[in-house]
């Protein structure tokens, strides 16, 4: 059982942690024009959906080679499309879940992670996806949702995951 004094610890390191990633945020936004919002993925966020595409697509996926390869990366870069159509606010939520992600420390206080995403296994990733989607706390699972959505509707809105689920296409317009 947790006691009082790992609890306020725990809170502390935490709160550390959190302010520290919102630093690096803060400082990463700085160079982006007063008001403007990230458009699409960042660098740090391309990795974390590369890491957790195959985990989401498990079995959709081709088995192995450079099929897989393009898949996820189409798939990443649907993602990138997507967010750039969200809201300013929905764009800037995510920006931030990818900056926290990102950074280490919250990283691994928030997903169990302590490999990088690049570095992470599929079984690592899987379990934190769990983790979050069972989650008690609602932001957690919201949270969740969101990346499982955006990866799933990437990876179904592209004409090349049609077959797969028998879908034909949209009909044509005559």
């Amino acid at each position: 059982m947790i006691t009082r004094r790992q609890f306020i610890k725990a809170g502390i390191v935490g709160g550390a942690a959190l302010a520290a990633a919102g630093l690096f945020y803060s400082r990463s936004l700085k160079e982006a024009p007063a008001g403007a919002v990230p458009q699409g993925l960042t660098l740090p966020g391309r990795a974390i959906v590369a890491a957790i595409v195959p985990v989401v697509l498990a079995g959709a996926l081709p088995a192995s080679g450079e099929a897989r390869k393009q898949a996820v990366a189409r798939t990443v870069d649907g993602v990138g499309v997507a967010v750039s159509g969200l809201s300013a606010a929905a764009q800037k939520e995510l920006a931030e879940l990818f900056a926290l992600l990102g950074f280490a420390p919250a990283r691994v206080l928030l997903a169990g992670l302590w490999p990088s995403w690049e570095e992470a296994t599929p079984a690592q990733i899987a379990d934190f996806l769990q983790s979050w989607r069972l989650s008690r706390l609602g932001l957690l699972r919201s949270a969740y949702a969101a990346l499982h959505d955006l990866v799933l509707g990437a990876w179904y809105g592209t004409p090349e995951a049609w077959p797969a689920i028998g879908y034909p296409g949209p009909p044509e317009i005559l």
